[in-house]
Order: structure tokens, then C-alpha cells, then sequence
């Protein structure tokens, strides 16, 4: 016992008043986003996101007052530019899908703000959005189920050039075969049904069909998670060569680190609705910060014998977002949590340039 005493820091014997925290917690919070919210808009960017929370009710009153409520995304920061990949990872339940549906404005978002190509677009009601729906697409994760059945692959493709009218009603056609070249997809096909074709032929028709109305921002959900590794690797190159030839922003999904690594320019590494770290590709997989992203990162699998990684198991399991933990999100599984993890929550703080991450080891450094 009292060789424990000697090596137990002093700050560990700290008591927390876990009310006076959260109170200060959230006045620092609120002013801090208030601050944020009132920055101008980075003319580069393509896609600002700023302080972005999603809840979903669970519980209300009589009078429709929400007193449960799950919280999917919280504070959620970022920006990319035209070109770029922003690869998102985490864990299943982290909240990547919510976020990326929440961008556009698929799921509300109640906090926080948007901004689409030097416009903020957060507010703005479903007839309003209608003209940056065109400049904002998604490409599902299951390629079997986000294509209608009943609809040839002309008329899938046609009908958001039509109803958009990005080329006159006589060349809708020439315009829909020219589309299904660039994508890898034969002539014949156009009056063909999803149907008939494998997992990788539909996702190319829902390629095309995102890219039909020359979008600026694409939201990659997963696109090649139900497919085979060696039709992986097309999708993947061809989205690549796409983004080249349009210059196109994408939002990268996905649990596969290895795909993220090909494709990604910058990389944001989510647990339970919140951004542990956010960087550059370089920059997360040579000097990750985060002990979350450290874990993560030590279950890639590595093709060379002779390089064993040392894996870092985590206890437990992610805990509830309808009750989420108090202090760090992540102090329930963390090897190297203190006392404070639990009680006081880390700020999310640029420790590199342009490297963030939240974590009360990297602030005592």
C-alpha cells in the first residue's frame, strides 16, 4: 500500500465537483463557439464545417419537451477544399454516417453551422437547398438497396439531369451515354435494370448517378465496404481519376484504414459523435497524437513478417451516446486515463500545424 501511495501522482488525489465543472464546461464551450461562429468564411474551402452537433430524440413530455436524447454527432469541426479527400474513421456507432448525412442536410442538424461554397447554408429550409443539391451528392454504402428497382439505368440517370436541367431535354441522352463511359459502364446497359448486374456494376451506376449533375462535394458513405477487394480497387481508382478530371471534394467514410490511406488528403478520426484528432494524412499515420487513434491504427494488418506492430487492445465497450460519459468521451476505454479524464473535458486544440486533437496527456505536455 504504501509503495502505491509513492507513485500515485498528486493530481489523481484531486476531488472534482462534477456540477461546477459542467457548468464551466459549457459557459467556455458557448463562448468559444460564439467565437468560432463569428469568424469570416475561408474563401478556399469548399466545405466549412464548424461546431456540428446532431442529437436525435428519445424521450418527450406531453408537451413534446425532449428529456432523453441521443446525441450522434458533437462539435464536430473541419474544413477541404477543392480536390481534396477528408477520410473519416471510427469505430461502428461513432457517428461518421450521421455527420456526413447531417453535411447535407439529409439529417437537420441543430447546432452549429455549414458552409457550402462561401454560403451558409445550416438554416436554410428544403425549398431553399433545392439549388445546392446539385452541388452536393452521395454515393450509399449498399449499392443493392439505394437503387430503385423498377427504373432502367437510363432512367436513373436521366432523371436528376432532367429535373435539375443540366442539358436540354434532346441531349439528355447523349449526355447520360457520355457519363456512363467515363464510369466504366457499357452503352448497352442504358436500358438494362439494377438487377441484372453485380455489386460493383451498381456502384458505378450510383457513381454516375451522384456525378450527373456535375456536383462540387461528394459524400462517400462506405462506397466499396460491401464489395470484393479486387473491385475495390476500381472503385477506388475510379474515383480517384474522377475527382482529377472534375476536381472534385470529397468526404471519404469508411472503417478500412488502408483504403483511407490511398485515397485521403486529410484524416478525421471520430469516437461516440466527437473529432478525437483531425490532420493530414502524413500526419495521423506517422506521429498519431491520440491514444484512440493509436489503437486504431495498430489493428492495420501489416504485409511485411518482419515488422510486427504492437497491438493495442481496448477494454470494454463504446458506451451508450444516449448516455454518454463524463470528462474525456473516451476515459472508459483509455489505458492511460487519469483522475481528470473523468471529470473534465479535454480541449479539442491544435498540438501541430494543422494537427488537432482533445486529450488531457498531449495539454500536459
Amino acid at each position: 500500500m504504501a509503495d502505491s501511495k509513492v507513485m500515485t501522482p498528486a493530481a489523481e488525489t484531486v476531488e472534482y465537483d462534477d456540477a461546477a465543472l459542467q457548468a464551466a464546461y459549457q459557459k467556455a464551450r458557448k463562448k468559444q463557439i460564439k467565437k468560432d461562429l463569428a469568424q469570416p468564411f475561408d474563401p478556399d474551402c469548399v466545405l466549412e464545417v464548424r461546431h456540428l452537433r446532431k442529437c436525435f430524440p428519445l424521450k418527450k413530455t406531453m408537451f413534446g419537451r425532449v428529456t432523453k436524447e441521443l446525441v450522434a454527432v458533437d462539435d464536430v469541426s473541419f474544413k477541404l477544399k477543392a480536390g481534396e479527400t477528408l477520410g473519416i474513421v471510427g469505430e461502428s456507432g461513432c457517428g461518421k454516417t450521421t455527420a456526413g448525412r447531417a453535411i447535407l442536410k439529409l439529417h437537420e442538424p441543430i447546432a452549429g453551422q455549414i458552409i457550402f461554397d462561401g454560403k451558409d447554408i445550416t438554416h436554410l429550409k428544403p425549398k431553399q437547398m433545392r439549388e445546392f443539391r446539385k452541388q452536393m451528392q452521395i454515393i450509399f454504402q449498399d449499392p443493392y438497396s439505394s437503387l430503385p428497382p423498377r427504373d432502367t439505368v437510363g432512367g436513373l440517370l436521366s432523371e436528376p439531369v432532367k429535373v435539375h436541367k443540366i442539358v436540354p431535354n434532346d441531349q439528355v441522352k447523349d449526355y447520360v451515354l457520355q457519363l456512363m463511359d467515363k464510369c466504366g459502364l457499357r452503352d448497352y446497359y442504358f436500358e438494362r435494370y439494377p438487377h441484372e448486374f453485380s455489386g460493383g456494376q451498381r456502384q458505378r451506376i450510383c457513381i454516375a448517378r451522384a456525378l450527373s449533375v456535375n456536383p462540387k462535394l461528394v459524400i462517400c458513405d462506405e462506397p466499396v465496404s460491401a464489395l470484393d477487394v479486387s473491385i475495390q480497387a476500381q472503385i477506388i481508382n475510379l474515383l480517384k481519376e474522377l475527382q482529377r478530371e472534375m476536381n472534385l471534394a470529397y468526404v471519404f467514410i469508411s472503417h478500412d484504414l488502408s483504403v483511407v490511406k490511398f485515397i485521403s488528403d486529410k484524416i478525421g478520426v471520430m469516437y461516440l459523435g466527437g473529432m478525437m484528432e483531425f490532420g493530414t494524412k502524413e500526419d495521423i499515420f506517422k506521429n498519431p497524437l491520440h491514444p484512440y487513434t493509436k489503437a486504431l491504427f495498430s489493428a492495420v494488418p501489416n504485409p511485411d513478417p518482419d515488422n510486427k506492430m504492437q497491438r493495442i487492445a481496448l477494454g470494454g465497450d463504446i458506451p451508450s451516446p444516449a448516455n454518454p460519459p463524463k470528462g474525456c468521451r473516451f476515459h472508459t476505454r483509455c489505458p492511460y486515463a487519469k483522475e481528470i479524464c473523468k471529470h473534465v473535458v479535454p480541449e479539442y486544440q491544435e498540438h501541430e500545424p494543422g494537427h488537432f486533437a482533445a486529450c488531457h496527456l498531449l495539454n500536459e505536455k
